[in-house]
């Protein structure tokens, strides 16, 4: 319990009740690195979580960052470089030489360092390594040969491998006088002599079980298993699927390479569902608030264009029904709440449909049924809101015939917003292309485009009659 109250207190000393770092933190670390006393920084970090550094770091000025890292020195766990934003982090590194950089990677768990090393130059990462002991320097650079967001990038190199005809009481000595081995883990893996995953013993069962048994008897059957150039994504679904804490991750051959733990899994479902959300608002994803505003820019100014394209079209729909508009000026009062609601509709189904489509929750066994769900629901609020927006246009313009435009516009748009906002990112998904980037623009062209002519077409056929 008293180490439950000390933690308590060092988080109560460190951030408020918002979560947030105390200022008087920020700006000691600061008063300090300008001051260059190593020591009082050491008093302030080193009991600090890596996460607490990280969050340090990014308070600090970008100055300060490298400074913090070369005064500290040895002390200093380049771990909390993993919890920085990659803008961030690419800053620091820039400023710290490549001896510093070697000698803070020289203890870290391979996927940590990986996760550092990875946006550096090549001639970078190369000189980095050289510095580095030989088995370490191996197990880096294989894990660095792996394809960008893999599996291989991302898992742990060291896992505990035993041979299956040991015994419990043999498997439990090793771990017990082995100093080497990983300091988290959850599994046994059981390998033949050819390093060839042969299953895999929980910590929990093994022991539970006896010391004479052997381990291979007491293997979980069918265990779950990762190739190491599989998508990181792959692999997180995988294991929220199973519920795992680890999975054994092979090779080609089906030789154990590592393990993919659980701490892994969460930061890639964050960064992938950081990417959805991103992409779907028009953002990069790799844009960070600490980027500059040129890079903002850059990343930005793509989407604003396309939606200015749809913004065209749109135009050119309204400018076809000129002569209705001018003959009730009440119509282009009303235009932009049909717009608006089509747009929004089509955005909260092509939300859902990305997410379903990111998480394989949507697919062809499932996509009829769904499109389905998402056109009544279309429909239904199209009846709802056109029975509402009908009565008070009704009611406002004293015209009884510009309700029921207004009514028969929704109906019409809030469907077709429906039906355009599963369709098109399950069309995009598809041809392979990403429906988190690409849905935005399609859909907000449709809506549009069928809101307005939907809207002002009706209007037109009715004064035509009138």
């Amino acid at each position: 319990m008293s180490d439950v109250r000390d933690t308590t207190a060092e988080a109560n000393s460190f951030r408020n009740a918002e979560g947030e770092i105390w200022p008087s933190v920020i700006e000691r670390a600061s008063t300090a690195i300008r001051a260059g006393d190593g020591n009082d920084l050491r008093d302030l970090v080193e009991d600090l979580h890596e996460a607490d550094v990280g969050s340090l770091l990014e308070a600090l000025q970008p100055d300060d960052r490298p400074r913090l890292i070369s005064l500290l020195g040895k002390d200093f766990d380049f771990t909390a470089l993993t919890e920085v934003d990659d803008t961030v982090r690419e800053e620091i590194l820039e400023e710290l030489s490549n001896d510093e950089v070697a000698e803070g990677v020289r203890d870290l768990d391979v996927d940590d360092a990986v996760y550092i090393l990875e946006d550096l130059d090549h001639d970078d990462q190369a000189e980095i390594l050289e510095k580095l002991p030989a088995l370490e320097r191996i197990a880096l650079q294989r894990s660095l040969d792996y394809p960008e967001e893999s599996a291989g990038r991302r898992m742990q190199t060291d896992c505990i491998a035993v041979p299956p005809f040991w015994s419990v009481r043999q498997t439990v000595d090793y771990i017990r006088d082995t100093p080497d081995l990983p300091d988290t883990f959850y599994e046994v893996f059981i390998v033949d002599p050819a390093h060839r995953l042969l299953g895999a013993v929980p910590l929990d069962k093994l022991m539970r079980a006896r010391w004479g048994d052997r381990i291979d008897t007491i293997a979980t059957e069918d265990h779950q298993r990762v190739h190491a150039t599989d998508d990181q994504e792959k692999v997180a679904l995988l294991m929220q699927h199973y519920n795992l804490v680890s999975v054994p991750v092979v090779d080609d051959s089906e030789r154990l390479v590592g393990v993919m733990m659980v701490d892994d899994i969460v930061d890639v479902l964050d960064e992938e569902a950081d990417e959805d959300l991103k992409a779907l608002g028009g953002v990069k994803a790799d844009e960070e608030l600490s980027d500059s505003v040129w890079n903002t820019v850059k990343g930005r100014f793509p989407w604003l264009f396309a939606n200015l394209l749809t913004a065209l079209v749109s135009a050119t729909v309204i400018d076809t029904f000129e002569a209705s508009i001018q003959a009730m000026v009440a119509l282009a009062v009303l235009m932009p709440i049909v717009a608006s609601m089509g747009g929004n509709a089509g955005t909260q189904t092509m939300t859902v449909t990305v997410r379903a489509i990111a998480t394989r929750q949507l697919g062809r066994a499932n996509a009829w049924r769904v499109i389905r769900r998402e056109m009544t629901v279309g429909l239904m609020n199209g009846v709802g809101f056109a029975l509402l927006l009908g009565t008070m246009a009704a009611l406002w313009s004293g015209v009884p015939g510009l309700g029921v435009i207004i009514g028969l516009a929704l109906m019409i748009v809030l469907t077709a917003a429906a039906i355009g906002g599963i369709l098109i990112p399950l069309a995009l998904h598809r041809f392979k292309i990403d429906p988190a980037v690409s849905s935005g623009p399609f859909v907000t062209t449709v809506t549009d485009v069928i809101g307005f002519f939907s809207f002002l077409g009706i209007a037109t056929l009715w004064l035509s009659r009138s």
